[in-house]
């Protein structure tokens, strides 16, 4: 199997896309990412920003984490560290880890990394699906929800509400670390 983060997700996207029978223009217009951009994806000539998977994974109704799964591990109950899917966004720096063991199950739990003054906006439609935790552990977060601000400090833990639009945004001068803890709805 390949390690290539963006080999991964190219795959995941093709695979589900065409399990779904659905051309790219199909896909383009449920997500609003363009025709080009989902074509580059697939062929491993672009890798996809936060934004970009948000979308794509809203057209799908699915956890952005099954767009970035790198390997099937069925049956797996542990989750060793250095065997984590770790996805970088190329515009932003923000780092994904994916906690949870490969098994599918009905809990997921993600680490995320945001660089300082970085914001990551998320469509509705990448909530709609899953009820969402969001558990700061270092430094300050800016979380919008719709039109409601939510200031976030270490420690603090917000449940997401009705899916609205949102974005990430980390104010601070040093990184900002938070635990997602999701279930689908």
């Amino acid at each position: 199997m390949n390690d290539d983060p963006t080999d991964a997700i190219s795959a995941s996207l093709k695979r589900e896309r065409s399990a779904r029978g659905w051309s790219l223009a199909d896909l383009s217009e449920r997500s609003g990412v363009s025709k080009a951009m989902i074509s580059k994806i697939e062929r491993g000539e672009a890798s996809p920003t936060a934004t970009v998977l948000g979308k794509l994974s809203g057209a799908f109704g699915m956890a952005l984490s099954a767009l970035l799964a790198l390997a099937e591990k069925q049956g797996e109950r542990i989750s060793r560290r250095a065997a984590q899917p770790v996805w970088q966004d190329p515009e932003t720096g923000y780092l994904r880890r994916a906690l949870s063991p490969a098994d599918h199950g009905v809990l997921e739990l993600l680490e995320i990394e945001l660089p300082a003054n970085v914001r990551v906006p998320y469509p509705a439609t990448a909530f709609a699906f899953q009820h969402q935790q969001i558990w700061v552990t270092q430094g300050s977060l800016v979380f919008q929800e719709g039109a409601e601000v939510h200031q976030l400090e270490a420690g603090d833990c917000l449940q997401l509400g009705a899916p609205a639009d949102c974005s990430f945004f980390n104010p601070g001068q040093q990184a900002c670390k938070y635990l997602i803890a999701l279930v689908r709805r």
